[in-house]
């Protein structure tokens, strides 16, 4: 997909269109002739928006310089070309609604509700989807890989789930990227540049408000297969020696503030080894923000470690320290060795 120009050009942008034409893109996925929208543009999110809301986002992009820019067309392969198949689809997984108050909660927690469901569209990632493309959190709220990493489940403490945080850790997190014990990395530290760090502090403590509310369902899941072998006789345990321990401490203990600890790292024992692999492989920073103006980074070990080697440390450090995971093969590796880098 190719995203349009959003700039108040009259012939490429968004000069020609209006108020109500804006709030119906949003609101209900449709384009300014009417057309419907393939919800790559999460509508399905943004249709939880309030009118006065649309109109300041329609407002400050009219205040844009224009640009002129022709818009590309989508190059997409059949039957995903065939655009009036979102008829079926929209009929399938689609109801527009303004978010609804929740009056058996108070203003603080609505507004994080608000944000975080709607405006923020934390879900296009969070919230898992059918074969179609459609949420179906129902079932199981991690989003599963979104552009080649993976996004964690908020609602399950052993993944992304913050019931069990301070709100000032969360808003801590969401600001600036980094807090005690949790950093970002891959696309969520792009979220944090982009967008989280300029938001509100009452608007941060409301997020943290209803991710704090969220029931853990941590206890419903089934553990991971966790390897029998001790962990000191694994190949990978004089790896991690050579490559890891400098920084990561031979305990996995970590050094504050450059390295993060290995030993009860969550971000480390997802059930997805995505995350883990591509942090080896291509290393990386948390976003560099007002809290954290000189973030420390991963170095990448593509060019460094053959994939089984990468498996051979990331397996070592899942089962070492108190961490309970499984091992990491060679092809879960080779499959990582592709997409956005971060």
């Amino acid at each position: 997909f190719h995203a349009p120009n959003l700039t108040p050009d009259a012939e490429t942008g968004i000069g020609n269109w209006n108020a109500d034409q804006f709030w119906r893109a949003l609101h209900e996925g449709r384009g300014d002739q009417g057309e419907l929208l393939y919800p790559v543009f999460p509508y399905t999110h943004y249709t939880k928006l309030g009118r006065a809301d649309a109109d300041a986002m329609f407002a400050y992009l009219r205040s844009l310089a224009p640009v002129r820019r022709v818009n590309q067309p989508h190059m997409l392969r059949f039957p995903y070309d065939q655009r009036w198949l979102l008829v079926a689809w929209r009929a399938l997984f689609f109801r527009p609604g303004v978010y609804a108050i929740d009056t058996v909660r108070d203003d603080h927690w609505n507004r994080g509700a608000y944000l975080v469901q709607g405006l923020g569209h934390c879900g296009a990632c969070h919230e898992s989807r059918n074969s179609l493309g459609a949420v179906q959190s129902r079932d199981n709220p991690a989003g599963g890989v979104v552009l080649n990493w993976y996004a964690p489940a908020l609602d399950a403490s052993d993944e992304a789930g913050v019931s069990h945080w301070s709100e000032s850790r969360i808003v801590e997190l969401l600001r600036s990227g980094v807090t005690e014990g949790a950093s970002t990395m891959g696309p969520m530290a792009e979220v944090v540049y982009e967008s989280l760090q300029h938001l509100a502090q009452d608007d941060l403590k409301a997020m943290a408000a209803y991710l704090q509310s969220l029931p853990d369902r941590n206890q419903a899941k089934s553990k991971a297969v966790v390897a029998e072998t001790d962990p000191a006789a694994m190949p990978g345990a004089k790896l991690y020696a050579d490559h890891c321990a400098d920084c990561h401490g031979e305990q996995g203990q970590g050094t504050s503030p450059a390295a993060p600890a290995l030993a009860g790292n969550r971000a480390l024992t997802l059930r997805s080894t995505v995350n883990p692999i591509r942090a080896v492989l291509y290393g990386g920073y948390a976003p560099g923000t007002a809290g954290n103006p000189q973030p420390y980074g991963m170095p990448p070990y593509y060019a460094t470690l053959s994939d089984a080697e990468v498996a051979q440390i990331l397996s070592y450090v899942r089962a070492s320290w108190g961490n309970q995971a499984s091992e990491v093969q060679d092809f879960e590796v080779t499959r990582q060795r592709t997409g956005p880098l971060w």
